[in-house]
């Protein structure tokens, strides 16, 4: 038995892998994300077709990684399932960006993003906001040491809350109508724009990313062969329908041309529909999104390292492999991400490391949604267990999906792209180096 498994309680329940998946993908992006797809759309008819097909490929790129999840359901998350299904070598490179830049770095991201919208109640300066999301995220750490059950409560708590604005201006949107002015559903260009579809969609599959987290989790999931692949796909489904009524709402709303030159698309529809305090109200309501999101990237983000650990595939693996003695958390994992990630919090360079890796996270992601086909063809799928719906056309829709981003990013920025491979690249010296010291 893999020692994570034996040695860790399993102590996720469905809810709180729920709260796993909707706390990571709904962050500040379903705030800021619709003015950016509907300025590449041209039209809210059009905009409103991308956050839909994009929701579907990644829902279907989701179902199929689920599949795998079932029958491998290993604390690693994808990192344990590329290397059980292509080689050591290729799931270490993923850890190996994962574990040192990939998830500290979004940590770092979602801690400064915090400290950024609590300036709005409290003026501070850069360097006060810095230490506010440090303080935050030592918080989190305290408490995610102390239990996994515990951070699953956090997410369930900040799920919860960060969804009260949201219904908000749902429950108050879809009533009261179209307002005058408004665009409301129409296939009428806007002014000055030049549409493309294919952009749109793009914007909206970053908004939809961080689903895959909760696979990081399966080794401390109850019954994770039954309730990742239930997570993963009503999570994702919950998402849809939330971005797809979001942006009616703010059709219904703000007059398209507005929508598409607003840097906050949200916070306007917020005044709209409730006054000023609207902006008061979504601020508080996004600082509980992003909080939800820290803790979610922190739970999530622990467990790879404390994974390749366990298999002494990093420097120092003896410490960082160790449980917590008394609680059985991977402590010394979590303190390794949080150390990173207030190095970047520090440095400030959070959001260029990321950028950097859009480009090679989406490679992994298309080669998880291959290994359904390899997973079958190796019979490691279990008719008992969950299995992708309409295979193979469900990860055939994710294959195309990914593809397309792939595609997309390097003609966008070809430079970028390929400095996020030579940064992946770089993990196989430490590869070899572990692999001659054992």
């Amino acid at each position: 038995m893999n020692k994570s498994n034996s040695a860790k309680d399993q102590s996720l329940s469905f809810i709180q892998g729920l709260a796993i998946v909707v706390g990571m993908i709904i962050g500040s992006g379903i705030f800021l994300k619709p003015s950016i797809v509907l300025r590449d759309a041209g039209s809210t008819t059009m905009a409103l077709a991308a956050w839909v097909i994009g929701g579907i490929v990644t829902l279907a790129s989701a179902l199929s990684i689920a599949e795998i999840a079932s029958n491998i359901p290993l604390a690693g998350g994808l990192y344990t399932y590329l290397e059980k299904l292509y080689s050591d070598k290729l799931g270490f490179l993923l850890g190996w960006v994962q574990s040192v830049i990939s998830y500290p770095a979004s940590v770092a991201a979602q801690a400064i993003a915090f400290a950024t919208y609590s300036a709005y109640f409290i003026p501070m300066t850069t360097w006060q906001q810095r230490m506010l999301g440090i303080g935050v995220l030592a918080l989190l750490l305290v408490l995610n040491i102390i239990s996994t059950r515990c951070g699953g409560i956090i997410q369930v708590a900040a799920t919860v809350g960060k969804l009260v604005p949201v219904i908000a201006i749902l429950g108050i949107g879809l009533v009261s109508g179209q307002a005058p002015g408004a665009s409301g559903l129409s296939a009428e260009l806007i002014g000055g724009t030049s549409p493309s579809l294919s952009a749109a969609i793009l914007g909206t599959l970053w908004a939809y990313d961080g689903w895959i987290g909760v696979t990081n989790m399966a080794g401390e999931m109850r019954s994770p062969k039954k309730n990742l692949p239930r997570v993963i796909s009503i999570g994702i489904i919950f998402v849809i329908v939330v971005y797809a009524l979001f942006n009616i709402v703010l059709f219904n709303t703000l007059p398209a041309e507005h929508i598409a030159s607003t840097g906050t698309p949200g916070s306007d529809a917020a005044v709209a529909l409730f006054g000023e305090s609207g902006a008061a109200f979504l601020t508080a309501g996004i600082m509980v999104s992003v909080f939800g999101a820290l803790n979610g990237y922190l739970m999530t983000a622990a467990r790879v390292p404390q994974s390749m650990a366990e298999r002494g595939q990093l420097p120092m693996s003896g410490l960082l492999g160790r449980l917590h003695p008394r609680f059985g958390t991977p402590a010394n994992a979590l303190i390794m991400q949080s150390i990173l990630a207030v190095v970047y919090i520090l440095s400030g360079s959070f959001n260029a490391l990321t950028d950097l890796l859009i480009f090679v996270l989406w490679i992994f992601f298309t080669l998880g949604v291959i290994g359904v086909f390899i997973l079958r063809k190796k019979g490691m799928s279990s008719s008992d267990n969950y299995r992708v719906p309409l295979y193979p056309i469900t990860p055939v829709v994710g294959i195309l999906g990914s593809i397309f981003i792939l595609g997309s990013t390097m003609i966008d920025a070809p430079v970028r792209s390929l400095i996020g491979l030579g940064v992946t690249l770089l993990g196989l010296p430490v590869y070899s180096w572990l692999n001659k010291k054992k």
